[in-house]
């Protein structure tokens, strides 16, 4: 079995029925967010669902993608544009 290549990550951002977003980075964008629709995935989302996907990026190498989840995070108006889009 060969590894995965390293450029292989996504940036993704979720929203709720409450208009929370949630930022985070994965290798598999549908299956994470299946973990955080099962209540499995991180913890800031557990009982805050459903989630749908509002926004993705990628692939990247993960380095990258801790950046630009950090970046995606701290750029309130970016995500303001994504929840009335």
């Amino acid at each position: 079995m060969t590894a995965p290549p390293e450029s292989s990550w996504f940036v993704y951002v979720l929203l709720n029925d409450g208009g929370v977003t949630y930022t985070g980075i994965a290798k598999s964008v549908p299956a994470r967010l299946a973990k955080h629709n099962a209540g499995t995935g991180a913890r800031f989302t557990r009982g805050r669902g459903p989630w749908r996907l509002l926004h993705m990026e990628g692939p990247m190498t993960q380095g990258d993608a801790l950046r630009r989840e950090i970046a995606i995070k701290r750029d309130a108006a970016f995500k303001a544009t994504l929840k009335s889009g």
